[in-house]
């Protein structure tokens, strides 16, 4: 398909003349305008892939007809190269400076034209097919989760009881695991033998991803927290998807972004916030995990006061005698083995 050149120049012959030249490769459909005001209208109605334009015009000069063309968005991304008599280096560096392509001094050659023609549509048709391609890797939320959702259906998936380990600390990674139905938690040990919750994962997320995508073995443990159904998804598969799709990469790159400063709020949490707060933030973050999307402040939790102590840090005497604390401010209540959380918002606000 034959290119479209607009040609603006208000010298008759030199107008023409240059049609004339590019009419005869064959290779180009010719537009001309004998002033700047015709240039610019023919160049919106139009939209030619390249423009040939003089500096020095009545009415409205070069300058003026770019910096038009640069403010119109169906013309902005057009290749621009000037036209002009004078060669004076400050004439240069203004048309470069105001976003122009190339520079042709009268009198060119026929050559000297047409090189310069075909190295801006070459430039342009490599930047377009680079967005083009940058277009197809992008991805729609709708269309990452589709791929995801390929990904777990194609994984074995293994039931595993209440309080059953996943992996252990210093375990190398085989799988990246997504969790179908339960609840999981990931954890520390203490020197002397007691646990630090670190993270709690419900159903519909990935977890143990972290240490796949940094190469390491686990610096943490996980097991179970009641009866799961977890999908196994081996780490080349799940490397092969991230290497396809660069931004099901970035969105892993983001949650593990995320996951890193939860873990530093926690830790500067144990380190600073009393054991009033460090038990309500915990019960906030089962409390949040555990509520549906639309469900509202309050919300009934499961979870045991040996898990509660190590989610928060300290002991299972401390808990008991916090959980009273809060049911006396009826910030909670007992209902069997499961704790009512009447306000997350509440819970939240607690500091002393």
């Amino acid at each position: 398909m034959a290119k479209k050149i607009l040609i603006i120049e208000d010298n008759f012959e030199i107008r023409e003349g240059t049609a004339e030249v590019l009419s005869l490769t064959g290779d180009y459909e010719i537009l001309t305008a004998a002033d700047g005001k015709v240039g610019v209208d023919l160049a919106i109605k139009n939209k030619p892939d390249l423009i040939l334009c003089d500096i020095m015009m009545p009415e409205l000069d070069g300058y003026g007809v770019l910096y038009m063309l640069s403010k119109n968005e169906v013309t902005a991304g057009i290749p621009f190269i000037f036209m002009t008599a004078k060669s004076e280096r400050a004439d240069l560096r203004k048309a470069m400076e105001m976003g122009a392509d190339d520079y042709l001094t009268k009198p060119f050659d026929d050559i000297e034209l047409l090189n310069a023609i075909e190295s801006r549509l070459k430039k342009r048709e490599k930047l377009t097919g680079n967005a083009a391609q940058k277009a197809h890797l992008h991805l729609s939320d709708d269309e990452q989760n589709y791929l995801l959702r390929d990904l777990v259906k194609d994984a074995r998936v293994k039931v595993f009881k209440k309080k059953q380990s996943i992996y252990e600390a210093g375990d190398s990674p085989v799988f990246v695991y997504y969790l179908l139905k339960g609840k999981v938690r990931s954890f520390l040990f203490y020197q002397d033998g007691r646990e630090l919750s670190t993270d709690i994962h419900i159903p519909d997320t990935f977890f143990g991803y972290e240490t796949v995508l940094l190469n390491e073995k686990y610096s943490d443990n996980a097991s179970t927290l009641e009866d799961s159904e977890i999908a196994l998804i081996p780490r080349e598969r799940f490397f092969e998807l991230l290497y396809n799709k660069p931004s099901i990469a970035s969105k892993f790159i983001k949650l593990l972004s995320g996951n890193i400063r939860e873990k530093e709020e926690q830790m500067l949490g144990f380190a600073y916030d009393t054991v009033r707060k460090r038990v309500a933030n915990a019960l906030v973050n089962v409390a949040e995990k555990t509520k549906s999307a639309n469900s509202e402040d309050e919300v009934l939790i499961r979870i045991s006061r040996d898990d509660l102590a190590a989610l928060a840090g300290t002991a299972n005497e401390t808990i008991s005698r916090m959980l009273a604390d809060f049911k006396d401010e009826r910030l909670i209540t007992k209902e069997g083995n499961a704790i009512r959380v009447f306000s997350i918002a509440k819970l939240k606000r607690v500091k002393f």
